[in-house]
């Protein structure tokens, strides 16, 4: 049977950049979500103020719920609450599904999944892109490893927070897929800033070669994204650079376990090292155009 509002109860865990305006979406559907955040920050009142239980502990979270969704920032938090001492594995129902959203290693999205199967509860990795324009809309990608059944029935939860949304394989493949997905943002994103700089450069109006190059062959998400916050110097973040660097030592990991060569992934990770020196790790990834900058000593913005 679907997961319907009108039948699911949610527990949600990790309000932050992208999960707080995901939960948004569900109670705009219809679900009634209990939600746990380590930490007080505004969004998590947003989210509070909407409708939803706060709860002190992954547990708790978990408790009544037929869905229980993770999206935290790194493998050791998913690993927390989960597993840990007051993680969701202790009081989730049998025949519950967990839904990791988080990005983080395939090989422990695999033991974590064996882990909880052994507790008669079922488990989804369900990575998203689209950043935080796409969690406020609703348009992420999401994509899924796990079982058809649990993929099914949790199939209208993905649906209240995204629009191409993608049963991959079993467990880890939708966190492998990820590792694809954040291969061809970086390059996308390298190349981007090496087109506006050499534009700055060459002492060209960047804005009319964005708007020149945009909607050709060159367009990409990027750059129609990203390539605006450039030019008028907004590097806020929708997603972090330290977040970022986190994705690509992950695909760097994949790639080494099945002895591939990705130099795009590795010259990306080297300018995001030069960016994070810099003291930008929690500017958006937009900002990997300043390593650029400070290389040729123009930046490329707007003509005022």
């Amino acid at each position: 049977m679907p997961a319907t509002p009108s039948d699911t109860q949610i527990g949600f865990v990790g309000l932050g950049i992208m999960g707080a305006p995901m939960a948004l979406n569900l109670m705009k559907a219809g679900y009634k979500l209990k939600v746990y955040n380590r930490s007080d920050r505004p969004r998590v009142q947003e989210v509070v103020d909407a409708g939803a239980d706060r709860v002190d502990t992954p547990a708790l979270a978990a408790v009544g719920s037929d869905v229980i969704i993770t999206i935290v920032t790194d493998t050791p938090d998913v690993e927390n609450v989960i597993l840990g001492e007051d993680g969701v594995i202790h009081s989730a129902a049998s025949g519950s599904t967990v839904i990791d959203m988080s990005t983080i290693s395939p090989r422990v999205t695999q033991q974590i999944a064996e882990q909880l199967s052994e507790k008669g509860t079922r488990m989804l990795d369900a990575p998203v892109s689209g950043g935080d324009v796409g969690a406020v809309n609703g348009t992420l990608s999401i994509m899924v490893g796990g079982k058809q059944e649990a993929f099914d029935h949790c199939l209208p939860v993905f649906e209240a927070m995204g629009k191409n949304v993608n049963l991959i394989g079993d467990h880890g493949a939708g966190q492998t897929t990820k590792a694809c997905n954040q291969i061809a943002v970086a390059g996308a994103n390298l190349a981007m800033a090496e087109a506006l700089m050499l534009a700055a450069a060459s002492n060209l109006d960047v804005q009319k070669v964005l708007d020149a190059i945009s909607g050709g062959a060159a367009g990409s998400w990027q750059m129609s994204n990203l390539g605006p916050r450039i030019v008028k110097g907004d590097f806020a973040p929708g997603f972090m650079v330290r977040l970022q660097q986190k994705d690509l030592k992950l695909v760097l990991q994949a790639a080494n376990d099945v002895k591939l060569a990705v130099p795009a992934v590795s010259l990306a990770h080297q300018y995001f090292n030069i960016v994070e020196r810099m003291g930008l790790e929690d500017e958006g990834t937009q900002a990997l155009i300043k390593a650029y900058e400070a290389q040729a000593g123009c930046e490329a913005r707007a003509s005022s």
